[in-house]
């Protein structure tokens, strides 16, 4: 039998030209009875190869190991033991945490502390350091080391295994054969010399004889094996593979204990503070039946051994709670009584019983799915007291793994093939990568590369080839893994980019995979703005509102008006033109209607075709049916239709016969189909045991189709149900308190869909007043001042492009009782000259004089800034007065928003709008009936599911216009489709039965001419 003891995947970033998935399959293929992955200083791989063995219950031995380098001394250490691998981990964390992001630093302490895992040294050929280190691994290592040998048929495999021959007699260490495999297969030969050239910054061709001169490091059959190796070392590599019986099944993973207090089990602590909980939550008393889900939850909560798990979530929230900061929970939180007795989320379980059932399920053996949310603003906070009650030893963020998209792909393997830069970056922005029915390969001979020419085709071959491979781990979100002792024992550590921040070198699907917990800690926009105007309440009301005030009042039909009007700009989840398309036409009255419609809007629902049979069951145009009492109970609370992720995974448990880990295996597979198509493999099991059960083959497909179109893209209903409460109390913020909330809203930017130019024109149409910056009243934030009854919103100095903040809290701060009376008064304070420039161009120095011109002019004379000509006052010398139209460009350039004009409403005054209908006219306007219209686009979406559809936003003076383009107008009229930034669309009206307008595109034409130099902001395929 054969085993191959060095082997690096691609997690040997820039290095390795295959999967491990795809080695450990191809291993199996060839018959190897041991594949040791062996990545450098890493074991980010191994979970992997490790799962793929599992899901296809290969014959292969995964050994764990790594590569390592220490100056010229290059080694593999492998695990025979749990211990070996905490060691690997340890030396790993040390050799990471010493050197910055993406690098390691060894020292000799490293090895010779080494006493769990063994050693395959190899020889560098030199006599001489290859004697010293053999001295040294014989000193301290002496029954632990073994000499790896490579026969690379490259001319120098005789004087290595001379080499080989010689140190193995003279100091009586054992020769085991050994590849150094890179590569599954020969063909990624190409691949691997891209990857070496791209690491090395230069191009193939100046590789030289540094690279890879054969395809031979790749997997060997056994027959070539045996004739390149002497079966005495091929023997010894299997009785050494044979020695390593370390398993990641294994890893047993443990939350931290001290949350504990002395007299307290964690059941008991975790009951305690139940309790106390149950007392905030249900002051009036709870009824029968939520008691039962608490001793449910809590029985399943002990039965699987989750208590740390919910106290450790339960310690974080109570420090945001003493922060003031905000949060919520979602994912399996939104299901559990637990969690919101213990505050960790604020859906109320009486709104929501029926969701159960995805809390925690005993049969998958599934860790509860919990995320908090927190003010994206104060998220750090949260962060480095986790950090410090935990210690950097005990805790880490999960990893991210950066894979190779089309641009990364293309601007690399360009460059490493001898392309030129700014040719690889002309095509790069101009390859139509939207338009899916024109592949960007057929692209390239208009963008001036020959598809003929040899070079230009192995371009293409090696893109392709080199799309998702990873590139570099990055950091998760906010997924942190929390241990009872030393963190490094159980996966390594490495630096993060940003300071303050270590990684582990696994993500989230390699900790589901090996059932380890993790705490996702993540921030959110909204929360910000929601506690933002929370405060802004506070100060002018004697009770302020809070998110379970909010929601206990239960729904509020002024809201829910509001929300089927479609007036949902700023607020969350509903606000997209897509969300905003549907509220009219689902019409949610109440909160769970509100889940239904956030998750409705999804590419899982929209690729199945749920969407319309829900609306017709919904509005009574279609009756609700079930082919079984089983799928009833899996759908009835959606009409029959399935609109979430879960309810697809239950359809194919409760109607296919799936046991819980097979649906499990499922819902993998739905997450990567479009990546492996292993969903697949599922069909004919799902259709043959519907059909067993009763179900037509039809209905069977369809099935099977709409599990297709979540892949990836569905909604849970927990996720759902968490985001409803937010959306629902945006709404409710926005509909009694709308200057507050739009203030709150702009100070938490950026953040959410709009910009705030759109933020502060959507203020005005609803009767706000919003006056502009000025250095005598304006704060750094946005604020509120009170004119008689009304509440107006004063833009902040945090608007102005160009001003620094330090300089825009110091205006603030060092204002006079009385405010700025001179310019030379703001030049005292010491502002940098770009900062007054800043506030010059955007009229905040309105206050002394005329206008930006006449500001800028004064700033420009120094000689006022003298204590002779210090007393001088205005702009006396300066009389020119910006236009209209420059005004408009100014402020849009200072600022990104006029309160002056709107660019349409200007353009009003100079060109001809008879023709033309505005956005306040649609609805005058007869179904199908031919339009003209133009506005700034605000925003282009291209969502995948829209085949080729292009939703566009127009913004002309009296409200949006939502614009329909299709992919042939797209392609016909490319350069205003992409780049107008005041179009005229010239198209036909559609009105749904609902009254939700759209423009249906025909001709575009590009106005932007007509305000030149005018930048307009747009949310651009987002």
């Amino acid at each position: 039998m054969i085993s191959e003891l060095f082997c690096q995947s691609n997690f040997s970033f820039l290095t390795g030209a295959s999967s491990p998935e795809e080695l450990v399959t191809t291993a199996s293929f060839l018959g190897y009875q041991s594949l040791a992955l062996t990545d450098e200083c890493s074991v980010a791989g191994v979970v992997r190869a490790y799962a793929e063995i599992k899901r296809s219950n290969l014959p292969v031995n995964l050994i764990v190991g790594s590569f390592f380098r220490y100056h010229k001394f290059e080694f593999v250490l492998l695990c025979p033991t749990r211990s070996a691998y905490s060691e690997l981990c340890r030396i790993i964390t040390q050799a990471r945490r010493r050197a910055d992001k993406g690098e390691y630093i060894l020292e000799e302490w490293d090895l010779a502390s080494i006493r769990h895992c063994l050693i395959l040294w190899l020889p560098s050929g030199n006599a001489e350091t290859d004697n010293e280190r053999a001295d040294w691994l014989v000193r301290f290592h002496a029954q632990r080391c073994w000499i790896a040998a490579q026969r690379l048929l490259d001319g120098a495999d005789h004087e290595r295994f001379e080499n080989y021959t010689r140190l193995s007699q003279t100091y009586t260490l054992p020769v085991v054969a050994c590849t150094g495999v890179l590569m599954h297969h020969r063909d990624r030969l190409p691949t691997q010399h891209v990857l070496h050239a791209i690491r090395e910054r230069t191009t193939v061709a100046k590789l030289g004889q540094h690279a890879l001169a054969n395809a031979e490091r790749a997997l060997r059959p056994a027959q070539k094996m045996r004739k390149l190796y002497p079966a005495d070392w091929i023997q010894t590599a299997s009785e050494l593979a044979g020695q390593c019986h370390f398993s990641l099944q294994e890893l047993k993973y443990q939350y931290p204990a001290e949350l504990v207090p002395a007299g307290h089990t964690p059941g008991s602590y975790l009951r305690e503070c139940v309790e106390a909980g149950i007392q905030r939550r249900f002051p009036e008393g709870v009824s029968e039946d939520i008691r039962a889900l608490i001793e449910k939850e809590l029985t399943l909560i002990a039965e699987q051994q989750y208590e740390y798990f919910f106290l450790t979530l339960y310690d974080i929230v109570q420090f945001a709670q003493s922060q003031s900061i905000l949060y919520q929970g979602r994912g399996s939180a939104a299901n559990s009584v637990v969690c919101y007795c213990l505050e960790i989320t604020a859906v109320d379980p009486r709104q929501i019983n029926v969701l159960f059932e995805r809390f925690i399920s005993k049969e998958r053996d599934e860790p509860p799915d919990i995320d908090v949310d927190f003010e994206h603003e104060r998220r750090e906070e949260v962060i480095q007291y986790i950090y410090q009650k935990y210690g950097r030893e005990r805790t880490a963020l999960a990893a991210t793994v950066i894979c190779y998209r089309f641009k990364s792909a293309f601007r690399d393997v360009g460059k490493a093939l001898g392309f030129a830069e700014s040719q690889l970056s002309y095509i790069i922005t101009k390859i139509n990568r939207r338009d899916r029915t024109i592949p960007w390969q057929s692209q390239l001979s208009k963008l001036g590369l020959a598809p003929d020419n040899p070079a230009v085709k192995q371009l293409v071959v090696l893109v392709e080839s080199l799309l998702g491979f990873p590139r570099h781990l990055s950091q998760h979100v906010g997924g942190f893994v929390i241990s009872s002792g030393p963190l490094h024992e159980l996966v390594p550590i490495e630096n993060a980019s940003m300071p303050e921040r270590t990684v582990i070198q696994w993500d989230k699907d390699d900790l589901e995979t090996l059932g380890l917990l993790k705490v996702d800690v993540l921030a959110l926009g909204m929360l910000t703005a929601i506690r933002k105007t929370f405060d802004y309440l506070k100060a002018r009301y004697p009770v302020a509102p809070d998110i379970p005030f909010i929601t206990r009042l239960g729904d509020d039909p002024q809201v829910y008006d509001m929300i089927c009007e479609a007036d949902t700009v700023g607020v969350f989840q509903i606000e997209s033109r897509a969300q905003m398309s549907m509220l009219p036409r689902l019409r949610p009255r109440c909160y769970y209607d509100l889940v239904v419609q956030i998750a409705i809007v999804r590419p899982g629902p929209i690729q199945g075709d749920m969407v319309h049979p829900y609306l017709l069951r919904r509005h009574g145009r279609e009756p609700v049916s079930y082919p079984s009492d089983a799928v009833a109970g899996v759908l009835s609370r959606t009409m029959g239709v399935p609109i979430f992720q879960e309810q697809v995974i239950q359809l194919a448990m409760v109607a296919a016969g799936f046991s819980g880990g097979e649906a499990d295996q499922l819902r993998r597979a739905m997450a990567s189909w479009k990546k492996d198509g292993r969903i697949y493999e599922f069909r004919d099991k799902l259709v043959r045991g519907m059909q067993q059960k009763g179900y037509d083959e039809a209905y069977a497909t369809q099935v099977f189709e709409q599990i297709k179109g979540f892949g990836g893209y569905g909604f849970p209903e927990s996720h759902s149900a968490s985001f409803a409460v937010l959306a629902y109390v945006s709404c409710w913020l926005k509909h009694y308190f709308p200057a507050e909330f739009y203030t709150g809203l702009l100070n938490s930017w950026p953040m959410g869909f709009y910009t705030p130019s759109q933020l502060i024109q959507d203020a005005r149409r609803h009767n706000i007043e919003v006056r502009p910056v000025c250095v005598n009243h304006s704060d750094y934030d946005h604020s509120l001042e009170q004119h008689q009854q009304n509440v107006a919103i004063r833009l902040g100095l945090r608007l102005v492009k160009g001003l620094s903040e330090q300089g825009a809290r110091q205006v603030a701060s060092c204002r006079p009782e009385h405010g700025y009376t001179s310019v030379n008064a703001l030049n005292h304070l010491g502002l940098h000259r770009d900062d007054m420039e800043a506030l010059a161009s955007a009229d905040a120095l309105r206050a002394f004089g005329n206008n930006r011109y006449a500001a800028r002019w004064e700033l420009m004379d120094t000689q006022r800034s003298l204590p002779l000509f210090e007393e001088q006052n205005g702009y006396s010398t300066f009389a020119l007065t910006p236009s209209k139209s420059d005004s408009l460009v100014e402020d849009y350039a200072a600022t990104s928003v006029s309160l002056n004009a709107h660019p349409i409403g200007l353009l009003r005054e100079y060109h001809d709008f008879s023709k033309l209908t505005s956005a306040s006219q649609l609805s005058q306007v007869p179904n199908k009936g031919v339009v003209h219209v133009i506005g700034c686009v605000t925003g282009r979406q291209a969502p995948g599911t829209a085949s080729g559809v292009t939703f566009l936003t127009l913004e002309d003076d009296t409200g949006n216009i939502n614009t329909v383009i299709w992919q042939a107008t797209a392609r016909a009229q490319q350069a205003a489709y992409l780049n107008a930034s005041i179009l005229q669309v010239d198209g036909i009206l559609e009105r749904s039965p609902e009254g939700v307008i759209h423009v249906i595109a025909g001709k575009l034409t590009d106005r932007s001419a007509w305000l030149d130099n005018l930048h307009v902001p747009s949310r651009d395929f987002h």
